[in-house]
């Protein structure tokens, strides 16, 4: 669902914390963000939101982390990747079809992280072929914890600015 600007900052307070949490699962960020309102314009409800995904610890990054599917099951990812060739303009025209070896690899890349950090590969997905995808994850792989928790943070947050921006109509 599309809304405006207007009626997002007029919504009733869980009306509009339950719009955000379809953006990212993060109750408290949700929380934080609707107690901002009004905004003046998508622009400032993003920046708002930075700011206040900036606030966020561990639990709350692992909450947003949970509203994403696990990557991980072959047949989820060949019909993620399988029909690339006539995709949307955004996507990139690198994103061919993958081909099996691929899929298997991303499949047990994806188990590999979650057994080692603990929560499931987050990533800004789009434009992304399977490729890409598996040459990021193995280049994250060898972090550490913290560091890891980090970069999927960020990564959470590019996904929730792009999630807002299809939630408030321009």
């Amino acid at each position: 669902m599309t809304l405006s600007l207007t009626s997002f900052n007029q919504l009733p307070e869980d009306a509009a914390t339950n719009e955000l949490l379809m953006c990212c699962t993060s109750e408290r960020w949700a929380t934080m963000l609707v107690e901002k309102r009004p905004f003046a314009s998508l622009e400032a409800l993003i920046t708002a939101s930075d700011a206040v995904w900036s606030k966020m610890g561990e639990a709350d990054y692992l909450q947003a982390f949970e509203g994403h599917p696990q990557i991980g099951d072959v047949s989820t990812l060949k019909e993620k990747y399988r029909h690339t060739a006539g995709s949307a303009a955004h996507e990139q025209s690198g994103a061919n079809e993958a081909d099996d070896s691929t899929l298997h690899a991303l499949a047990k890349g994806n188990q590999d992280y979650l057994e080692k950090f603990g929560f499931i590969f987050i990533v800004f997905a789009t434009g992304k072929s399977a490729q890409q995808m598996l040459d990021l994850l193995n280049a994250r792989l060898p972090n550490d914890r913290e560091q890891e928790l980090a970069n999927a943070a960020a990564e959470q947050n590019k996904i929730t600015q792009l999630r807002l921006s299809k939630l408030i109509e321009a």
